[in-house]
């Protein structure tokens, strides 16, 4: 069974930080890359960071060098540190496993960012 659970959204001003956090079932985190989406109103669900089971990651270029992707083993978790964030990051963020041909979703969490 995939259970992804996210937390740590909310709101935050233009220039603040906030870092969401993924729990993975363990056995999907040790086998799997993990990515964070994100799914503003009005526009298409896209990637904003991945890592895989070993540890590289990347980004979508409008995230690089404010956003990091990590994964902590211990604890089957990855988070997604967000800083210098500006209003057109405000969406629903999401985390995402793909199991083959099949991707397993998290519930989503809401970022605003406004002044």
């Amino acid at each position: 069974q995939v259970q992804l659970v996210e937390s740590g959204g909310g709101l935050v001003q233009p220039g603040g930080s906030l870092k969401l956090s993924c729990a993975v079932t363990r056995s999907i985190f040790n086998t799997y890359g993990v990515g964070w989406y994100r799914q503003a109103p009005g526009k298409e669900r896209e990637l904003v960071a991945r890592t895989t089971s070993g540890g590289s990651t990347n980004y979508a270029d409008s995230v690089k060098g404010r956003f990091t992707i990590s994964r902590d083993n211990a604890e089957s978790t990855v988070y997604l540190q967000m800083n210098s964030l500006k209003p057109e990051d405000t969406a629903v963020y999401y985390c995402n496993v793909r199991l083959g041909l099949r991707d397993f979703w998290g519930q989503g969490t809401q970022v605003t960012v406004s002044s």
